[in-house]
């Protein structure tokens, strides 16, 4: 029985990493693309981990600790490479609303 549960969740990680990997193809600049990627595939590769430490219970505490692993590192890079590639110059899409870094720069600018 706790295989199959194992399997669910493994398929279930496997789905989310699906559709990040969707999301990063279908997303029109690199910023929704580095979000849409993160968020999909940090849940995915958890849910994943977790139904292989499921199916076998000997590898789960080694497991747990790649997910925490996971858990912190993926959204950091991810923002550090959004702010990278901001001040690197990379444009957002037309149809982006708010430029929260630039609105950020104009106040630091404005104190100084």
């Amino acid at each position: 029985m706790i295989l199959l549960i194992g399997s669910l969740v493994c398929l279930a990680g496997s789905i989310f990493l699906f559709l990040g990997a969707l999301g990063v193809v279908r997303m029109p600049d690199v910023y929704n693309r580095m979000q849409a990627g993160t968020k999909a595939t940090t849940l995915g590769s958890m849910l994943s981990l977790l139904g292989i430490g499921l199916a076998r219970t000997e590898w789960l505490p080694k497991l747990i600790l790649l997910i925490l692993f996971v858990l912190f590192t993926n959204p950091l890079s991810t923002n550090a490479l959004a702010r990278a590639a901001h001040f690197a110059g990379v444009k957002l899409t037309p149809k982006s609303v708010r430029d929260n870094l630039a609105e950020d720069k104009l106040e630091e600018d404005e104190n100084a």
